[in-house]
């Protein structure tokens, strides 16, 4: 069963709201995840103590608390609302997005490196990210290459240098979300937040815009980017240049770009994963008694000792032959099938070689044309 919400942030039932915010907080740090990294239990507490909080630091939700218990956080069994209208109440699940106001209002930029309003409207301007694809060659993925991209995105406008504005002119804050980007609303038990409608999520107000850019800050560009392709790369592979997406609007951060490696097979090769995989065909006596053969990887030919009395169909494995690592310095190896060519045609004297060799293995049927004691001597004499 759930915990009483007061035994969990160990407060009395008439803690103020002061001591209900000092409890989580003292709670909040010695069971945060980042304190306890591969704690389970601990990860579970911290769950638990931010559930508990939700309700008991607003005075209505812990009001039907006390009156509903954890009826007022899951709804009645039926699905009716315990307070009356329709609709259901969605019991809090364990995801902290869900309490990131309470946790960045607390603990401010101890964990999350700023306050999460701060951070949404930060997002909300930066540009967007841009995808680009390419498609790279074996020998490319084998050694890495750099590629040069010419894509077009927004830029920074050379104008107003990204503010908008016309020159001598200055932003001014929105008076509506008074700089947030953001307007905040309630209904009922919740709260919930907009872009606000009259700066659209930039948090200014632009009276004289750029005559370039229309108050945009950005322009449409072609520019040429240069690509670092590491090797080891494989389909799909996805490749981040931080920072050279569109420019955001008013000067506010780049988005980036992602460039998607699509392979180009080479004819006679194989690729899986760092594993690159071939097929080269040899003669019955090169299998049967064994060669050094000359074996072509994409890079060249490397020599590959056939063993003796090597079968059709044989896999060989050459270690450290395949792709890179991506990121790593190791590799992966080559695995070559063995197939054995049968000649198309044979003079005499491979035939009688042949003949020869069958006999001895009893392989020559007694009704062949071979066997006839004279079939040879005809065309050899009498040797």
């Amino acid at each position: 069963m759930k915990r009483d919400y007061y035994e969990v942030l160990e407060v009395s039932k008439t803690a103020s709201v002061d001591e209900i915010k000092s409890a989580y907080r003292k709670l909040a740090l010695k069971y945060h995840p980042d304190k306890n990294q591969g704690d389970k239990e601990a990860e579970e507490k911290f769950k638990e103590i931010n559930e508990a909080y939700e309700m008991l630091s607003d005075v209505q939700k812990r009001q039907q608390y006390d009156t509903f218990g954890h009826d007022a956080a899951g709804g009645m069994p039926d699905g009716r609302n315990p307070f009356g209208g329709k609709g259901s109440y969605t019991q809090y699940s364990g995801d902290f997005s869900s309490v990131g106001d309470i946790f960045g209002d607390i603990f401010g930029d101890i964990f999350s490196g700023g306050s999460s309003r701060a951070k949404n409207r930060a997002s909300q301007r930066r540009g967007e990210d841009l995808r680009y694809d390419v498609e790279v060659s074996y020998l490319d993925a084998m050694k890495g290459t750099k590629i040069s991209i010419d894509i077009p995105k927004k830029e920074i406008c050379f104008v107003c240098r990204g503010t908008g504005s016309k020159d001598g002119s200055v932003p001014k804050q929105c008076p509506q979300c008074k700089g947030k980007g953001q307007v905040k609303y309630s209904q009922g038990f919740f709260s919930f937040s907009q872009e606000c409608s009259q700066c659209k999520g930039n948090g200014i107000i632009i009276n004289n815009p750029c005559p370039e850019c229309r108050g945009e800050g950005t322009a449409n560009k072609r520019k040429p980017i240069k690509v670092r392709v590491p090797a080891g790369v494989d389909e799909g592979t996805s490749l981040k240049i931080a920072g050279s997406g569109n420019a955001g609007s008013n000067g506010s951060l780049s988005g980036d770009l992602y460039v998607i490696v699509h392979m180009k097979q080479t004819a006679g090769f194989e690729r899986n994963g760092d594993d690159l995989y071939t097929e080269i065909s040899v003669s019955f006596s090169q299998a049967a008694m064994g060669i050094e053969y000359e074996v072509p990887v994409i890079e060249g030919h490397i020599k590959v000792k056939i063993p003796p009395s090597t079968q059709p169909g044989t896999i060989l494995r050459v270690r450290k032959q395949g792709f890179p690592k991506l990121g790593r310095k190791n590799k992966g190896d080559l695995y070559v099938k063995i197939n054995i060519s049968v000649p198309k045609s044979m003079n005499d004297e491979q035939k009688l070689a042949l003949f020869e060799y069958a006999k001895s293995m009893g392989e020559v049927p007694k009704d062949s044309k071979y066997q006839s004691d004279n079939f040879f001597s005809k065309i050899f004499g009498n040797k």
